[in-house]
């Protein structure tokens, strides 16, 4: 008969696994059942490695009895079709300036490749995944983006035209409640449609948070090229109620890009959703890490006094 003998180091490791299996088992009972919205963006979005795992992570998640809704966006890969088309673009406050030809191009990158590539990935991954639109049974029903714009110097506001940039006025719960009680993942491209059926470009951002407000979401997840929310001395803050991430965005210690999505997982979290989280997507495995795992390792936002996690 022949003798099987172990090393150490393999030991070791399969103690570490149990452990983190062990680690998981009371978020595995707890989450089974809930529905996550997740942000699909960024850096992790155009690394091959990264979206792998991704696709891994989210077959993973359903399998365990959870129910990912997943809302991706696409903007440096529009830039980039718009480049090559020699179609020129601009931005105010972030926002592409969306005129009907610009509107083209979005709606078939985001509607068709990127939506077709991430749908791929996952059933690839073993999952089953499909690919739809705002468009498709008037799932994002939008209406023209308005947002004042005040000139420091006159104190003057004005509203700039942004063309058919949208903003959610309608998510219809029912078409992703179907996907919810099947072995479906639904991949959502942030593309509305308006009363007259008009086509808007949408913030991806916006769109996950009110797609999660709308279903009832346990969690929405963003995914970001940045590892969370930092505090004013630059250290990660690991969880963070409601009130004290308004008084960030009120004293300025938030910038940029990150106050956008800071006010979505607020507004999230005001509507009733359990918690919302800021993530690194470029982390491989992150959204298991933080899903799973204690300590996490990204930022959590919820409700003053909540005791979620």
């Amino acid at each position: 008969m022949a003798t099987t003998t172990k090393k150490i180091g393999d030991t070791k490791h399969w103690l570490r696994t149990a452990a983190t299996l062990m680690e998981a088992l009371p978020y595995l009972r707890r989450f089974s059942g809930k529905t996550f919205v997740i942000k699909y963006g960024g850096h992790a979005m155009g690394d091959e490695k990264l979206a792998e795992a991704f696709a891994n992570d989210i077959v993973l998640i359903k399998q365990v009895g959870i129910n990912p809704v997943i809302v991706h966006g696409g903007g440096p890969q529009i830039g980039d079709m718009l480049e090559r088309l020699k179609i020129k673009s601009s931005f105010v406050d972030g926002l592409r300036v969306t005129d009907q030809d610009t509107m083209g191009v979005v709606e078939m990158v985001l509607s068709g490749q990127i939506n077709k590539q991430i749908v791929s990935s996952i059933n690839a991954a073993g999952g089953r995944a499909i690919g739809l639109s705002g468009k498709d049974g008037r799932l994002i029903e939008a209406g023209k983006l308005r947002r004042a714009q005040r000139n420091p110097d006159s104190n003057i506001e004005k509203v700039p035209d942004l063309g058919f940039v949208g903003e959610p006025t309608r998510i219809n719960p029912d078409i992703l409640s179907v996907f919810a009680k099947s072995d479906m993942i639904p991949v959502i491209a942030p593309i509305g449609v308006g009363a007259d059926g008009e086509t808007y470009n949408i913030n991806a951002d916006t769109v996950a948070g009110a797609v999660a407000q709308a279903i009832g979401a346990a969690k929405l997840v963003m995914l970001t090229d940045v590892k969370g929310v930092v505090g004013a001395n630059g250290e990660l803050i690991s969880r963070i109620g409601a009130e004290q991430a308004r008084a960030l965005l009120a004293d300025g210690a938030v910038t940029g890009g990150m106050i956008p999505k800071l006010e979505t997982c607020l507004a999230a979290v005001d509507s009733s959703i359990e918690a919302a989280h800021i993530l690194d997507g470029r982390v491989p495995h992150v959204l298991l890490l933080e899903i799973f795992t204690k300590h996490g390792t990204g930022t959590m936002i919820e409700a003053d006094g909540a005791a979620s996690s």
